[in-house]
């Protein structure tokens, strides 16, 4: 199909983005308080609080930086204000957000307290979005998006026609030289064969694969018997009786498409194309881990009726299953159940979900964020020390 072009903001490193977004970023959980006391002080804010970011090392502790800086980094955040306890590590936020060239500062709370802080913050955070308040869209191309996309929920309808519509929408997407990326590492448990050989090349293949054994002797190690989580029991009682089931199912979200690399969690892609990214099956950490990444839109098909949503990623709802359709009305945004009932083909399917890809990024708000379900959920690897 030939793409319309849309309306977006291309940012200071070329990226564009759908959204608009000046975010006051906690570097650490003892710095929450001060972040929301900010947004609550300048309207037209998003403070992000978290969990974590104290006493974290090693791998964790890159992933951590990597999450941060990459969700400051997101095209669709326009600029940002930093806050720390301390102003080491709020500066390697700072200066990693900065690359992009969008407006970033920081603030320490040490030396300083929060009332200082939290002062001088919302002088900041007010001149960044008044001055964001007047950015022009400018005309845009679908192949300057980067989509990813996870399910949840899943059920009989998912595997059927809610992910294969999500396929061929990929397909489409992947043709017109748009950024894409899939991953759930554990819901591929049973069809790890069949993503192996979607990799471009083998070796991208065996780059996957990799990932998939390092995952499974883990679990293995740890004496856990992994249908004790996978399915869940929501997937149960939707007719998924077996992992292997979900991961066939969860595998039609890409359709025909050949992955061209491999990214750790929340690594951005290095180009176009479709990418795998290690990622968990929990729905908030594996968005927020795109997010980080850098998607501007993700397709979420559901069967039962998951709700997630992300502060700063429009998550694009579709499910085939017409009960959801019906029960969770407020939370889709695309129903694809005419599928089922004979009434669309997956091509019909896609059409609507891309023409809601389009009429997203032009502006119209998603369910999630209408409904204001921002959540975000930072992975975490080991203990604190």
């Amino acid at each position: 199909m030939a793409f319309p072009t849309f309306l977006g903001y291309r940012r200071e490193n070329g990226r564009v983005g759908i959204r608009n977004h000046v975010v006051i970023l906690p570097l650490d959980d003892l710095s929450n308080a001060a972040c929301e006391a900010v947004a609550n002080n300048i309207k037209g804010t998003l403070a992000l609080p978290h969990a974590y970011g104290r006493l974290q090392f090693g791998e964790d502790l890159d992933l951590f930086f990597r999450t941060i800086i990459g969700i400051g980094s997101n095209p669709n955040v326009a600029a940002v204000v930093v806050i720390g306890i301390e102003p080491e590590w709020t500066d390697v936020v700072v200066e990693g957000i900065a690359k992009t060239g969008k407006p970033v500062t920081g603030y320490g709370i040490e030396l300083n307290g929060d009332i200082k802080t939290i002062e001088k913050a919302s002088r900041k955070a007010k001149e960044y979005v008044q001055w964001a308040s007047e950015l022009q869209k400018v005309p845009c191309t679908v192949d300057e998006l980067y989509v990813s996309t996870k399910c949840g929920e899943s059920d009989t309808t998912s595997g059927l026609a809610g992910n294969p519509t999500v396929g061929r929408a990929f397909e489409r997407l992947d043709a017109a030289g748009a950024t894409l990326s899939f991953g759930e590492t554990s819901e591929i448990t049973g069809g790890e064969d069949i993503v192996k050989a979607h990799g471009a090349t083998p070796e991208v293949g065996e780059a996957f694969y990799k990932i998939w054994s390092e995952y499974n002797e883990f679990i293995i190690s740890q004496g856990v018997d992994l249908s004790g989580s996978q399915p869940t029991k929501g997937n149960i009682f939707g007719g998924l009786t077996t992992i292997e089931e979900k991961a066939l199912g969860n595998l039609q979200k890409i359709g025909n498409c050949k992955y061209v690399g491999v990214l750790k969690p929340a690594e951005a892609p290095k180009g176009k194309g479709l990418w795998y990214m290690d990622t968990s099956s929990a729905a908030a950490e594996a968005v927020t881990l795109w997010a980080a990444s850098g998607a501007v839109a993700h397709f979420f098909p559901t069967g039962q009726g998951n709700i997630i949503g992300n502060p700063i990623v429009p998550v694009i709802k579709l499910t085939a299953n017409p009960r959801t359709a019906t029960t969770m009305s407020e939370h889709i945004d695309v129903d694809v159940s005419g599928v089922l009932r004979r009434e669309m083909n997956l091509d019909q399917a896609a059409d609507a979900l891309l023409d809601m890809l389009i009429r997203t990024c032009n502006g119209r708000l998603t369910a999630n964020e209408a409904l204001g379900h921002r959540e975000f959920v930072i992975t975490k690897l080991y203990r604190s020390a």
